[in-house]
């Protein structure tokens, strides 16, 4: 049997996620996926769900929504209070919803991405093996008030996951764990002190595809042919800024990619709020 969740309130950049779209790079169409795929993960660890089940994201202002029928959510990402019928939840444990029920996230006081994860996932149209939303791959590319969300009625509680040891993932440091880019050789030793001396900003024109820092590197280096770039590279513009590729990165790019992100590190990243300060710390294979 299929339901629906309502969106009665859109928030934030609020959209279906999964882990993304793989083996479609070839094609130019992005990875997308969740930004943060720890808490992702937990969020259907919680549920006894498959790893890859779809979640709703949201960035920093989360949604309200209004079930149609009953369900088993969980909430993992970044921290904020729900309210269930304005009575407040927890955060990272099963809830059982009832039909009617509507769900209220305070704005979010730590991180900058959240999840809401249901039993078996949500049943969202599949583009290219994948549920996540991207603009010109899916029908549209985020949740607008109005929109109806179909899951499976499936809500039998299970308390399989009620002690999670840990629940916020980022790290709290400014350090970003990185491997060095394919073209880290082609900085000068000088450019190279300074990119892993240096504290960066994370600049207020982030979004889902990358994430700018503020700071710039001195830069004169000759321009490139276009390379493949993935999720957590690092490029540095003709300008001197840095630029750190995100999930919905686009798969080619004509910047060198001095570094690399490690796995953790682009999670921790996506979490890091606008104005923060990062540095880059390197890691031999």
């Amino acid at each position: 049997m299929i339901s629906s969740i309502e969106i009665i309130s859109s928030g934030l950049y609020t959209t279906i996620q999964d882990s993304g779209r793989l083996g479609f790079s070839k094609f130019g169409v992005p990875r997308s996926g969740v930004m943060d795929r720890q808490s992702f993960f937990l969020a259907n660890a919680i549920l006894n769900n498959d790893n890859n089940c779809a979640v709703i994201e949201w960035t920093m202002i989360p949604p309200i929504l209004k079930f149609h029928s009953d369900a088993i959510i969980s909430i993992t990402g970044a921290v904020c209070v729900p309210f269930l019928n304005n009575e407040k939840k927890k955060m990272n444990s099963q809830l059982f919803i009832k039909k009617g029920d509507v769900l209220k996230l305070k704005h979010a006081v730590k991180g900058v991405y959240g999840f809401v994860g249901i039993r078996s996932g949500f049943q969202s149209e599949v583009v290219l093996k994948s549920r996540s939303q991207y603009k010109m791959i899916t029908t549209s590319s985020i949740l607008q008030k109005g929109d109806i969300v179909p899951y499976k009625v499936n809500a039998i509680f299970s308390t399989s996951y009620t002690a999670i040891n840990q629940t916020v993932f980022w790290d709290k440091s400014n350090e970003i764990i990185a491997f060095e880019g394919p073209d880290f050789d082609l900085l000068s030793e000088t450019q190279k002190y300074d990119l892993l001396d240096m504290d960066f900003t994370i600049s207020r024109d982030r979004n889902r595809m990358a994430i700018p820092l503020d700071e710039l590197l001195k830069n004169d280096l000759e321009s490139m042919l276009t390379s493949p770039v993935l999720p957590g590279t690092v490029q540095l513009t003709p300008s001197g800024r840095l630029i750190i590729l995100m999930r919905d990165c686009q798969t080619t790019g004509g910047y060198p990619r001095v570094l690399q992100l490690t796995k953790d590190a682009i999670n921790n990243i996506a979490q890091k709020r606008t104005g923060g300060q990062i540095r880059f710390e390197l890691k031999t294979i």
